[in-house]
């Protein structure tokens, strides 16, 4: 189902039922995207949330046994936040690169109709040495076009920062971290700043050691990475809650 159908089955049709849906639909598709979301949050209708991008997005081994920040999501809009029905796919894939999703776009965003599209790339583009901040730009712009062609509301993020000094290969990583910032706001596009959040907590909180507590390897977050991926993009969607145990709340209920 996707944001069309979505919208046409809340609007009562009275005589003159084409022009009031084309009227709501326009509404809608004018409004910024955060409000966009925020809408479809507020009706029944269930969505189709999608995650793609590399390992980070995909979870793999790094996450020592506990949840990718995917999958805390899932727990935070289906459980929590009482959308059961809503379904959270995640068709990431280590190793991947921006022209990857792209071969791939039918397989893994197309032909799922998602209502919302969550990206997280850049971390292996940048340690290509055919690729450049140019090209990167270039094909990002592709893909997020052909996000908003499905009719799909994107969500973009930045990758979380790396021990540069341990990833030799990625020093230039910023460099593309700044390329997704300029995108996101040339777009008008929803941005959950993971590098910036992460280089924020390092030179403001020094009770924190982001490299050692919030990473597994010099790339990769552990759980508590993940977490702090999950609690920054529920705050920028509206949807955080101090005290829900996705969002750091206490969950323990045992009475011994």
């Amino acid at each position: 189902m996707g944001i069309p159908s979505i919208i046409s089955s809340l609007i009562p049709l009275p005589g003159n039922a084409m022009s009031v849906l084309e009227k709501s639909r326009s509404n809608f598709e004018s409004m910024p995207d955060l409000e966009r979301i925020k809408e479809l949050l507020k009706q029944k209708n269930p969505l189709k949330w999608l995650f793609t991008g590399d390992s980070i997005t995909a979870g793999v081994e790094h996450t020592n046994r506990y949840r990718s920040y995917p999958e805390i999501f899932g727990e935070r809009i289906r459980w929590e936040i009482k959308r059961p029905r809503d379904i959270v796919i995640n068709t990431a894939i280590s190793g991947n690169v921006t022209q990857n999703i792209l071969d791939d776009f039918n397989w893994r965003i197309e032909q799922f109709k998602p209502e919302i599209v969550s990206l997280m790339i850049g971390t292996n583009d940048c340690a290509r040495k055919e690729m450049t901040k140019e090209i990167f730009e270039e094909k990002l712009n592709v893909l997020l076009d052909k996000i908003k062609g499905t009719g799909a509301i994107p969500i973009l993020h930045t990758p979380n920062i790396i021990i540069k000094k341990d990833a030799p290969e990625r020093a230039g990583l910023f460099e593309y971290v700044k390329v997704i910032q300029k995108t996101a706001e040339k777009k008008s596009m929803i941005l959950i700043d993971n590098y910036a959040y992460w280089e924020e907590t390092m030179k403001n909180h020094s009770e924190i050691n982001v490299f050692k507590e919030w990473l597994n390897d010099p790339l990769h977050p552990n759980g508590t990475g993940h977490q702090e991926i999950a609690r920054l993009l529920f705050k920028e969607l509206s949807i955080f809650n101090p005290n829900d145990a996705t969002c750091g709340g206490k969950y323990y209920e045992g009475k011994h």
